[in-house]
């Protein structure tokens, strides 16, 4: 249980470090409906799990590797900005986005918040530090970091879900003009993130 209790205090802690995933979600909820929000949720939750389980196997050692490090850093910024933009010309060329986007399946939402979360694969490499640094400072076994590591990954569904479900109470009250400036903020957030991982990439492996 203490196991389990520090794994969920460390996740949530972790996740008070909003980045562009939260504001992608926050925006799919405030644009579409709760239950889009909520299936983005879920996807993030699945990709951070896929993450931990590798990390637990130890795969985030290979992606320390120079080369497989680079192309995946490339790949995933490249990502990040294809994302942004389509988000920005989504406000830019229809104003009437909330009709437009009121259309979009669940299934739209999932994949897109999923394949926007898995596309930062250096994300094993962190979760792999972690996992060791716990196990080092706690002398966790295995069984005790599989447990610690399905805590960190409820911290995910538990503060999203959460933040998602506030956001949808209040989303009659935001004005469409609100919404749309929120969808720039996004687009050149994902943007900017994509544009410094990749300049961050290339600097690493000159």
């Amino acid at each position: 249980m203490r196991v389990f209790a520090n794994g969920l205090l460390t996740g949530l802690v972790l996740q008070t470090a909003i980045g562009p995933v939260f504001f992608f979600i926050i925006n799919l909820a405030l644009q579409r409906s709760l239950y889009d929000g909520l299936v983005a949720v879920v996807a993030v939750t699945l990709v951070d799990y896929f993450y931990i389980s590798l990390a637990i196997l130890g795969i985030g050692k290979l992606l320390e590797k120079k080369k497989i490090k680079k192309a995946f850093g490339i790949v995933s910024s490249v990502i990040l900005v294809i994302f942004g933009l389509v988000i920005i010309k989504g406000v830019t060329g229809n104003i009437n986005t909330t009709l437009e986007i009121q259309t979009t399946s669940l299934l739209a939402s999932f994949s897109a918040t999923f394949f926007l979360t898995i596309s930062s694969p250096m994300t094993i490499v962190w979760y792999t530090g972690l996992f060791t640094a716990k196990a080092v400072e706690y002398n966790y076994t295995k069984r005790e970091l599989l447990v610690f590591g399905l805590s960190v990954g409820l911290a995910t569904l538990l503060f999203m879900g959460t933040s998602v479900i506030l956001f949808s109470l209040v989303k009659k009250t935001v004005p469409i003009s609100l919404i749309q400036t929120l969808n720039i903020i996004v687009g050149s957030l994902l943007i900017l993130y994509g544009a410094v991982r990749f300049t961050k990439v290339l600097k690493n492996s000159a």
